[in-house]
């Protein structure tokens, strides 16, 4: 289906607060602007809820519980299958929306609504296959019945880099589950996000059950859910420093929790890769997203003996990017989220660059209105430079060297953060060994992307706990419970 005009998009999203199944305006009418990151524009104001709206909203969770549970899981399997189906069709309006309030260019959008998308299909099909498991104790006398039910009213927190899928990730497992939800998402890219409800609710899914919240108090609206004995979980995607303050707040009710968190990716090219494939990969893995995705390769290792091969590659690959309006055809490279974030980005870079690192291409930002910033490859990039250590989030790739196996892991583990590492290597005994000496929650193996709706998304040490997609992600909102019966 072809997107309508901007201007018609963008009125026929709602700006309102979903609580209750109704759309209805923040207490005192107050509203927040939602800008345009390429030119700075506004494009339309959305509520801004109170604390108020936010009890509110949990309120009409907590109502709808009971009955989302008794919801037969075909049904809710069918309702998750038909979102997928109507998100497939409507894929331009979502990805149109997308670029508009994000950035990305429309067919780094399309990526991620199919992505999305396929979220509702793989949860739909999960939804009847929640297991349960029946034994006879040991001496005989009992037995021993497993039951898994919904973990109930669920706080999810959604980032502004994937305003779509990572409300998907974390909206079809629940609903799979038969939990209930409030929902609140990234103040910079709320559209995604009402526009997904509004589909929902289109659908049919019945009122409370899916509560959606924007708001720019985030802390002033969700500290109080969070602390409320009602709730029974949150899960949240976004920076390991408000990860740690939300786990903080959690443990007054003892949450269930799901956090996935900042990352540090190092990508590893050793001397037998293709280095052709490697450069691929590392394109990949470093600018999907513009490189504002906690997945991007963020430390690249290259083997002494091929280094200066990967690096010249890379940089051509990276220099021959088009940046631009990502609404624009032929638009390779978006602009950032905000100013701060680019000059987040350019403060690294130069930082860098005057420890002694050197610039391929790029490292500057892009002259003109939007917060645009050059696609970069550093090389010599010393250990004590401040984008080794922190996540960079935007279009840079700094490149390092080692010359063993040992001295590779090393240095990639060298991190708080334990999110994804990638390595490109022929050796499939190398590959093996190396993968089980990261210490990361997942390793891609000469590929640049990992995530796939089908398998378990998530990190260890800094980079948070809990997996979201996979057969583990429904397992996430569901408690065990153990029943035994006498004979």
């Amino acid at each position: 289906m072809a997107a309508p005009s901007q201007k018609a998009l963008l009125e026929s999203v709602p700006t309102s607060l979903f609580i209750g199944g109704d759309w209805r305006p923040a207490e005192g009418g107050a509203t927040l602007d939602v800008h345009d990151p390429a030119t700075g524009r506004v494009l339309t104001q959305v509520a801004d809820g109170s604390p108020a709206d936010g009890l509110a909203a949990l309120d009409a969770a907590v109502a709808a519980q009971a009955d989302w549970a008794r919801v037969p899981p075909r049904d809710r399997g069918e309702l998750l299958r038909a979102a997928y189906e109507k998100l497939t069709e409507r894929a331009e309006e979502f990805a149109l929306l997308m670029t508009l309030e994000m950035g990305k260019p429309l067919a780094e959008a399309r990526g991620e609504v199919t992505y999305g998308a396929e979220f509702f299909r793989w949860f739909s099909e999960e939804a009847v296959r929640i297991h349960g498991r029946y034994a006879v104790a040991p001496n005989g006398a009992t037995r021993l019945v497993t039951m898994k039910q919904p973990v109930g009213p669920t706080l999810m927190i959604t980032p502004w880099n994937f305003p779509l899928a990572m409300g998907t990730r974390k909206i079809g497992p629940a609903l799979a589950a038969g939990c209930t939800m409030v929902v609140k998402p990234a103040h910079e890219t709320p559209l995604s996000m009402l526009a997904l409800a509004q589909l929902l609710d289109d659908l049919g899914l019945p009122k409370g059950v899916l509560n959606v919240v924007t708001t720019s108090h985030s802390g002033a609206v969700m500290e109080p859910l969070i602390r409320d004995p009602r709730v029974r979980k949150l899960t949240f995607t976004g920076s390991t420093p408000v990860g740690k303050k939300l786990v903080e707040q959690s443990s007054e009710q003892l949450l269930r929790l799901s956090m996935e968190l900042g990352g540090n990716a190092p990508f590893v090219v050793f001397e037998d890769a293709d280095v052709d494939a490697a450069v691929q990969g590392a394109m990949l893995a470093k600018m999907r997203n513009i490189g504002e995705a906690c997945t991007a390769a963020n430390r690249f290792f290259v083997h002494t003996s091929v280094a200066e091969e990967f690096a010249s590659k890379f940089a051509a690959a990276m220099g021959a990017l088009t940046v631009g309006k990502g609404t624009v055809k032929g638009i390779d490279v978006g602009p950032l989220i905000t100013a701060k974030a680019r000059d987040g980005v350019d403060e690294l870079v130069q930082d860098a660059v005057a420890k002694g690192a050197r610039a391929l291409t790029g490292g500057a930002p892009v002259a003109g209105k939007g917060f645009f910033y050059a696609p970069t490859v550093l090389t010599d990039v010393p250990a004590g430079a401040r984008c080794m250590t922190e996540e960079i989030f935007g279009p840079v790739a700094p490149i390092c060297t080692f010359t063993t196996e040992a001295d590779a892991i090393a240095k990639a583990n060298a991190t708080e953060y334990g999110l994804v590492g990638y390595v490109f290597t022929k050796d499939l005994s190398r590959a093996i060994r190396v993968a089980e000496a990261l210490e990361f929650g997942m390793v891609g193996i000469n590929q640049g992307i990992v995530s796939n709706p089908a398998a378990p998304f998530g990190g260890v040490k800094h980079s948070g706990f809990g997996r979201e997609g996979g057969f583990e992600g429904i397992e996430e909102y569901l408690e065990t419970k153990y029943v035994g019966i006498a004979l």
